[in-house]
């Protein structure tokens, strides 16, 4: 075999561990950090507390954004105000997790560096209220984007059940309560105390829930555009093994099958996934237009007797738009994003093994407290040369939409997964993925799927596949 797909394959291992990227809140702590100490205004107060709060980064599991774990640093003796800081940053990790714990972080080192005053500088995206500029749009007979006016306001949840109820609230008439976001501590009252001596409001915790911090949905990230970021989950797998591997992949025009019997079942699979932002704040409504692309591939690294072939490799690139809203769903709900994008997808390869398809889709983002779902539908693109179409029927295997979801669980824990089904073929598949944190930012993590299209050469191969391996992006699982 060759040495230069060995050589890929290092570099794409290479770029999967080196593209973990710094999020959001890590840049806007060293940005407030950078002006505190540059600022011709700064107190003397100010600047102790910017020593005070030099961190080394780690990153939190449910939403793939950075914080910090303070550490004192040039101050031997704190004054009281940063030593009332790190005790209240002691107090949020202890008392929550996840969204909330990001929020709390980044609202007490805020009121630290300026005073316990707002800082300026962080603005707010305003989400499309779907109702009302559905309603002015009917009046008007033409598109009419209205945006919302979003609120916050904290309420105490049963003592009882152990909760923390933070709402987000529309503050128009009629208008309802949206989602509460729950937060279970073992001592609400010292969680309710936390909230209120840092200032917590619902856009605080919103703005760290996975779908915000993945697509800008609150605030655009302050690195700017054309920077690398995460797409779907990056993922070594060094155990990836298949119950029933495709050793003779065929399609309806290219029925001379190449057959591979000498295929394992155990191999190792890769999964690259990369974003950037491209043009923010579109249309006078704060959308946001993306280029991503995902690259998955398997390599028979164990088969030492075929000299340890890639098996195939998948590549999937798309350009999308998100547009941040507003608007209640059913069990308390809250739809926050909705979308569109084009995708090609395919495999790379000559006759008689290429497959590929280009599809454009709608998405939305909707969340049910912990729960973040993303459902897209899609059209299949004809192929304008008919007389060479790989796979026309790939439709009736893979579907013609899907639904993404992830559920933060306890402990930085998260549980995930991905449903396609065609009820007119009654064909489809299932995908589950669950990740425990490690260090450094390197989660533990299993795969388990079941059905048809796990790679694109397989649409029309049904298979069950369970991997073990890890993350190195420390993704949420969208």
């Amino acid at each position: 075999m060759s040495s230069l797909p060995r050589l890929f394959s290092l570099s794409v291992l290479a770029l999967a561990i080196l593209s973990n990227p710094v999020h959001a809140a890590n840049s806007k702590t060293t940005s407030k950090t950078s002006a505190s100490k540059t600022s011709t205004k700064t107190s003397k107060n100010r600047s102790k507390a910017s020593n005070t709060r030099k961190a080394t980064t780690k990153t939190d599991n449910a939403t793939h954004a950075t914080v910090s774990d303070v550490v004192v640093a040039d101050s031997a003796v704190p004054n009281a105000a940063n030593a009332q800081s790190l005790a209240l940053i002691q107090r949020c990790s202890k008392e929550f997790d996840n969204a909330v714990r990001l929020a709390c972080y980044d609202r007490v080192s805020a009121n630290s560096l300026a005073g316990n005053a707002a800082v300026s500088g962080d603005e707010t995206k305003v989400p499309l209220d779907l109702a009302k500029t559905l309603s002015a749009s009917l009046s008007a007979r033409r598109a009419v984007p209205v945006l919302a006016e979003p609120n916050a306001e904290l309420t105490h949840q049963d003592d009882n059940v152990g909760a923390i109820e933070v709402k987000g609230v529309v503050p128009s008439k009629g208008g309802k309560p949206a989602t509460p976001v729950k937060i279970t501590s073992t001592d609400p009252e010292a969680a309710q105390q936390v909230l209120d001596e840092a200032g917590i409001t619902a856009t605080d915790v919103e703005r760290y829930t996975p779908l915000s911090v993945l697509y800008d949905l609150d605030k655009n990230d302050p690195r700017g555009i054309f920077t690398i970021r995460p797409h779907k989950p990056m993922h070594v797998l060094p155990l990836w093994y298949s119950v029933h591997p495709n050793r003779d992949p065929h399609s309806p025009r290219l029925d001379t099958p190449e057959d591979y019997p000498d295929y394992q079942h155990l191999d190792s699979k890769v999964q690259i996934s990369l974003k950037t932002k491209m043009m923010e704040d579109l249309f006078g409504t704060q959308a946001d237009l993306w280029l991503g692309y995902t690259q998955k591939f398997y390599w028979q690294i164990y088969n030492s007797k075929d000299s340890r072939p890639f098996k195939s490799s998948d590549y999937e690139p798309e350009v999308f738009v998100t547009q941040p809203v507003l608007a209640d769903l059913p069990f308390d709900g809250r739809l926050r994003m909705i979308g569109g994008g084009f995708v090609h997808h395919s495999n790379g390869e000559s006759e008689p093994l290429s497959r590929s398809w280009n599809r454009i889709y709608l998405m939305g983002g909707a969340e049910w407290g912990k729960l973040s779902v993303i459902p897209r539908i899609w059209a299949i693109l004809p192929d304008f040369d008919k007389d060479h179409i790989d796979n026309k029927d790939i439709g009736d295997y893979m579907g013609y939409g899907d639904i993404r979801w992830q559920y933060a669980l306890s402990n930085q824990q998260s549980l995930g997964g991905l449903v396609r089904y065609n009820p007119a073929e009654n064909k489809g598949a299932i995908q589950l993925d669950y990740a425990y944190p490690l260090r450094g930012g390197v989660k533990a993590y299993v795969q388990l799927f079941h059905g048809y299209g796990e790679r694109i050469l397989d649409y029309n191969h049904k298979d069950t596949n369970i991997g073990i391996g890890f993350m190195f992006n420390d993704f949420p699982g969208i």
